[in-house]
């Protein structure tokens, strides 16, 4: 049984969908973190499918920086929330005015 580009491309839209719905409708720095790393990795899964369909190794190479991009992000974001939490302690994006001067 070969399983198709198609159904890679369609679980990576469903994943990215689920982040997207995370980043629009959560206001917790930690589930919008957690939601974008959500839509990173369906951009991964659709690249590698896609390479793996054309038969270049491009594809996966570009999802290994991707990855490296992500757990920049994910450190960076982190020390940015535990940065704020002891500052403050209230973690509400819409109500996170500090960094804007």
């Amino acid at each position: 049984m070969h399983v198709g580009v198609e159904w890679f491309v369609s679980v990576s839209a469903i994943l990215f969908g689920i982040g997207l719905y995370g980043v629009f409708t959560r206001r917790s720095p930690l589930i919008l973190l957690l939601s974008v790393e959500i839509m990173l990795n369906a951009c991964n899964l659709a690249l590698i499918s896609f390479s793996r369909y054309v038969g270049e190794q491009s594809g996966q190479v570009f999802a290994l920086v991707v990855m490296a991009v992500a757990a920049s992000e994910v450190v960076v974001g982190l020390g940015l929330v535990v940065a704020i939490a002891r500052r403050k302690g209230d973690l509400d994006v819409d109500r996170l005015t500090g960094l804007r001067n």
